[in-house]
């Protein structure tokens, strides 16, 4: 993996923040058009599975970024940054379980394929795009990687509230199936701000920073695209799954 040179000692974690906001611009995914169908329990039936065998290649994937960017820190002994990104490693790895366990019972809760409820993947295209700009990433060099992560993270906390408090209010989902929106709903944050820190403590060149997360940043709007693209035609708004 190639590492993105410093190029910015005078980076902060607020030129850094500014960076990741110029690239969200127009990318905020809670306002895109199927999020808002979720927020609104306007969601067909069906459609919450179809988002979850999706998603899951994502969740499966993230582990594998952040365990190779630690790698990538300690080789090249930026030791205090890799802590910071072990944090969130750990976190998703076993605070407090494996996150991926989590996931998998909001699978089963929205009837999920059966496969992805065993565990499987089942990646679309723009799912499968989504986890290789993430890949790309990582071989471009720590700074990218991180970029990507925050411009996910720094909006996922709100994000999973948003979804958590849709799956209970209009869609019947129980606590365990929810389980994995309410741990990232206040865990996101800090990962948020753990990856803005990082990022700051390594110097990174907010350009880079910003081009890296709007890579990010279309990628998954294309996988929220294609998921609205897919949504059942004339089948009528319901708020059961």
């Amino acid at each position: 993996m190639v590492t993105t040179p410093n190029t910015a000692h005078g980076s902060t974690e607020a030129t850094i923040a500014e960076a990741i906001e110029d690239a969200l611009h127009g990318r905020m995914l809670l306002t895109h058009p199927f999020y808002v169908r979720w927020e609104q329990g306007a969601l067909h039936p069906g459609e919450l599975g179809e988002y979850s065998s999706q998603y899951r290649s994502f969740e499966a994937v993230l582990p594998v970024v952040l365990s190779a960017v630690v790698d990538c820190l300690r080789a090249d002994g930026s030791t205090e940054v890799a802590d910071m990104v072990q944090r969130n490693l750990d976190d998703e790895l076993g605070h407090p379980e494996p996150h991926l366990a989590m996931f998998d019972r909001f699978a089963a809760a929205v009837s999920a394929p059966e496969s992805v409820v065993d565990g499987g993947t089942i990646a679309g295209p723009a799912a499968a795009g989504l986890v290789a700009t993430y890949l790309d990433l990582v071989e471009e060099g720590s700074v990218t990687a991180l970029s990507a992560v925050a411009a996910y993270e720094t909006q996922a906390s709100a994000i999973a509230a948003s979804k958590a408090e849709g799956l209970r209010r209009w869609y019947g989902i129980g606590d365990a199936g929810v389980a994995f929106w309410d741990v990232h709903a206040t865990m996101d944050a800090d990962h948020g701000d753990w990856a803005v820190d990082a990022l700051a403590h390594l110097g990174a060149d907010p350009r880079v920073v910003a081009n890296a997360a709007k890579r990010a940043a279309d990628a998954w709007w294309e996988f929220l695209d294609e998921r609205e693209a897919d949504a059942p035609v004339g089948a009528g708004s319901c708020a059961g799954i």
